[in-house]
């Protein structure tokens, strides 16, 4: 991984969780309604609820409920993508992106890849 400054780790590693909180509730809204019970569904709903009504105002009353979150973590997705690589001065589109899945790919190589 390039040396990137610790401050913008934790900001992209910040926008990931977000974001994957936000696609989590989705997938785990495949199984649960969202007024359910189950501790995990209510921790998704209750962490990305403020999400949601943040980003309410640019959300077209076309996208089904369902998928709003799907929508909002698209906007972290962006951020991630093109913005954050953009404001540091990256002449290529994506050069920081994901250092968050990349660590966590390298650790699953490093546990199941073959020495």
């Amino acid at each position: 991984m390039p040396d990137i400054h610790p401050v913008i780790l934790i900001i992209d590693y910040i926008l990931g969780l977000i974001m994957w909180t936000l696609i989590g509730r989705v997938a785990m809204n495949i199984f649960q309604r969202e007024n359910s019970e189950f501790f995990f569904m209510k921790a998704f709903v209750k962490l990305t609820n403020p999400l949601i009504r943040l980003f309410k105002p640019i959300t077209p009353s076309f996208i089904i409920p369902f998928l709003v979150p799907l929508y909002v973590a698209w906007f972290f997705y962006m951020i991630r993508f093109y913005l954050m690589p953009y404001l540091l001065g990256y002449s290529v589109m994506g050069m920081l992106s994901f250092p968050l899945e990349s660590e966590i790919a390298a650790e699953i190589y490093r546990i199941f890849g073959k020495n």
